[in-house]
Order: C-alpha cells, then sequence, then structure tokens
C-alpha cells in the first residue's frame, strides 16, 4: 500500500508557534502512522500540551498545517475532524452528577445516539481500569483524581474513537492502575495513541522529547 492509500493519522507539518513573543515550537514536524503509540516528553513549557492542542484545533499554529487522516485542519473542517478525535486531560473537567449520568451525557447528543448501545461495554471497562462496579452511582464530586483520569478514559473510548491524545492521564494513578491503562492501548493496532508524560510510562512505539523552541522530524 502505498502513502496515498493509508496517510499518517495525524501529520504535523512544520509548525511553529510564538506565545508572547517567545518560541514554543519552531518548523516542527511530525509523522503518527495509524496504529502508532507515541509519547511527548520535555520539560516544562516544551509544547507538549500545545502540540495536542493544535491537533484539535484549539490553538492556531502560527506558521505550518496540521492534517488528521490525510485531511488539512481549517476553520471550515476542525468541527469534523475533532469527532475522529479522544482528547483526555490530565484533570479532566467531569461535570456534575453520577459516574453512570457522566457517561450517558454524550448519548444524548445526535451525533453519538447511534452509539449508545456502547455503554454495554461499561463494566468491563471498568473492570480493565481497575475501578469498582460500585463507583458507577457515585457522584463525581467524590472520586479521586485517578478515578476521574479513569472514568474520563472510559467515557472516551466508549464514543468509539480512533486517534486518542492523552495529557498526563496517568499521572495520579499508582503503578498498577498505570499499567493497566498502558496494557489497553498497546495491542489495539485499530487505535493511535499520541501522550503526553513528564514520568517514565509510555506506550514504546516512539519517545519523542521536545526541547523547548527546538524542531524536531520525529
Amino acid at each position: 500500500m502505498t502513502e496515498t492509500d493509508h496517510p499518517p493519522a495525524v501529520r504535523l507539518e512544520r509548525i511553529t508557534l510564538r506565545f508572547g513573543g517567545k518560541t514554543i515550537l519552531h518548523r516542527f514536524s511530525l509523522d503518527v502512522s495509524p496504529g502508532q503509540k507515541i509519547t511527548l516528553t520535555g520539560r516544562s513549557g516544551s509544547g507538549k500540551t500545545s502540540i495536542l492542542r493544535c491537533i484539535l484545533g484549539f490553538t492556531v499554529p502560527d506558521e505550518g498545517a496540521v492534517f488528521i487522516d490525510g485531511k488539512r485542519l481549517t476553520d471550515e473542517s476542525v468541527w469534523s475532524l475533532r469527532g475522529k478525535l479522544a482528547y483526555v486531560a490530565q484533570e479532566p473537567d467531569l461535570g456534575p452528577g453520577t459516574v453512570m449520568e457522566i457517561l450517558e451525557r454524550p448519548f444524548h447528543y445526535r451525533t453519538n445516539r447511534a452509539l449508545r448501545k456502547n455503554l454495554d461495554w461499561t463494566p468491563e471497562l471498568f473492570e480493565r481500569f481497575m475501578l469498582t462496579r460500585d463507583l458507577i452511582n457515585q457522584p463525581v464530586t467524590e472520586l479521586s483524581g485517578g478515578e476521574k483520569q479513569r472514568v474520563a478514559l472510559i467515557s472516551s473510548i466508549l464514543l468509539d474513537r480512533r486517534i486518542f491524545l492523552l495529557d498526563e492521564v496517568a499521572s495520579a494513578l499508582d503503578r498498577a492502575a498505570q499499567g493497566a491503562v498502558l496494557e489497553y492501548f498497546r495491542p489495539r493496532d485499530d487505535l493511535t495513541v499520541m501522550s503526553v508524560s513528564h514520568g517514565t510510562e509510555s506506550f514504546n512505539d516512539r519517545i519523542i522529547d521536545i526541547a523547548a523552541g527546538g524542531s524536531s522530524n520525529a
């Protein structure tokens, strides 16, 4: 197969990003193949989270382009392309309600209604991510940081996205729970993962160290 048949799941093409007169990224390029798992590392302020925000269209680069499944991210395409992405933040804002209400909420929207049956996966995912089933009826305000991270992951998985952008999603987890998250994604050839990490946990396909203000053709 040629690259035309299988474009990168994510392509960053010579991205330059500046904030307050400071260059965060300079002509940063990166191709992430479908099914690949990569981890972005680097010191604080190097631009790791900014890369994820560029892919989501939340931050517009000063120069360069972002492509998702071969389609350029623009003002016109951003909403449809976001539908291919699952983003989980380090400190997820789950909103009010119980855990079950949080998991059900996205399926109230017309674009997700056809996926509602995916909620049947919830017990299995709770077990995979080392969450007790009685947590399902617990108010979100009573969850620990690590529990919130795993609930946010489960919510994104239920939406059946294929490209995951994970920003320090294991930072509040103990080693066993971190392992459970990594082992869920590692064997999934149908899922592309871009994760940000300050620690040692990674998905092992590629680890990319980003220097602040630097450039990369990784």
